[in-house]
């Protein structure tokens, strides 16, 4: 980024710092080439100690997910022992087809849950039912305790349940900065009154901006602080709609297909940030269809087919399920015969 759009309060790496993966424009590789040998050292001896920092994190973050899952039974509408989001008999109808038919449903507290099956499973309609996108026939549900039946998306929202598509949408025409703040909740300077008012709203507006930018340089975003948002790329837009999620402070994230049109590198930035989350105590629940990605980011895993949950379970539990590898995965993605646990 040139200098004419920097600012003061730009967060940005130190020289002795580059991002394990490079901004798309080709800054960090430039960086690179400007550094002499001892620099470029120091740099690998750096990188190397975030990455294993990062993965003993992640490591410990995956104890605790799944020693939270102790005990849970591998069967639809299993009980957990603190779940965050719980839906009873939830049913959406289009003309004669049913496309959610949900008897009970529970996502524990604290850990990713991936929603997973065929196109046209309702894996999309059931986010769009809990989180107020759309009306259900039928059906019950609550967050941390609280009824959300018939409740509007802004105030789900508000409450600490926030969601992203699979299709981004970010304001093209604001930038990157300002599509940020847009998350953020309870803003003085949006009624009538106050805004009229500047200094009854400046002091929370510098706050906004403030957290905006953390989350720009925790998302690898600030090189794009003042870039419009229609110059970004198909993975940067994801992660953009990640940070401006993370400012209502969420306890649980939606995340419709995050991984869909992003390249390789950028796949494990995003599965990097969805870890971090998570161990960091938000609740994470995604719909994807990379199995290799849910494979290896999962804690829990739930299957869809036909609007019906089929199956639930752990990686491993789902892999070797036959209803699961009947509807969804076939046999490749199945567990070897040797490598199945005994029946008891």
């Amino acid at each position: 980024m040139s200098d004419e759009h920097s600012r003061p309060g730009d967060h940005r790496a130190d020289d002795a710092t580059v991002p394990a993966v490079p901004p798309a424009d080709g800054n960090g590789a430039e960086l690179t080439e400007q550094l002499d040998p001892g620099q470029l050292g120091e740099h690998d001896e750096v990188e190397e100690r975030e990455e294993a920092l990062e993965a003993a994190a992640a490591m410990k973050g995956s104890s605790a997910a799944a020693k939270s899952l102790e005990g849970v039974a591998a069967e639809p509408g299993s009980r957990k022992p603190d779940p965050i989001l719980v839906a009873d008999d939830v049913s959406r109808r289009f003309g004669g087809l049913k496309a959610v038919d949900v008897s009970h449903l529970e996502v524990q507290r604290g850990t990713i849950t991936a929603l997973i099956g065929p196109n046209g499973a309702g894996k999309s309609t059931f986010f769009n039912l809990v989180s107020g996108f759309d009306k259900p026939n039928t059906g019950t549900w609550s967050f941390k305790g609280t009824d959300l039946t018939g409740m509007s998306a802004y105030k789900i929202a508000r409450l600490g349940m926030v969601r992203t598509f699979q299709l981004t949408k970010a304001l093209m025409r604001l930038t990157t900065l300002e599509n940020v703040m847009l998350g953020a909740t309870g803003q003085r300077g949006e009624h009538f009154l106050p805004a009229i008012f500047k200094p009854s709203w400046s002091g929370q507006e510098a706050d906004n901006e403030k957290r905006a930018d953390e989350l720009l340089e925790r998302f690898k975003l600030t090189h794009m602080r003042d870039e419009f948002a229609g110059t970004m790329s198909g993975g940067q837009r994801k992660l953009l709609e990640m940070a401006r999620a993370m400012m209502v402070r969420p306890s649980l994230i939606m995340l419709d297909e995050p991984m869909a049109g992003v390249n390789p590198a950028l796949t494990q930035s995003l599965l990097g940030h969805i870890q971090a989350l998570r161990d960091e105590g938000t609740t994470i629940v995604l719909v994807e269809h990379d199995m290799d990605v849910i494979m290896s980011i999962s804690d829990w895993i739930i299957c869809f087919a036909e609007g019906k949950v089929i199956a639930e379970g752990t990686p491993a539990d789902i892999r070797s399920n036959q209803a699961v590898i009947d509807a969804y995965l076939g046999t490749s993605r199945a567990l070897p015969a040797d490598e199945k646990e005994p029946s008891p």
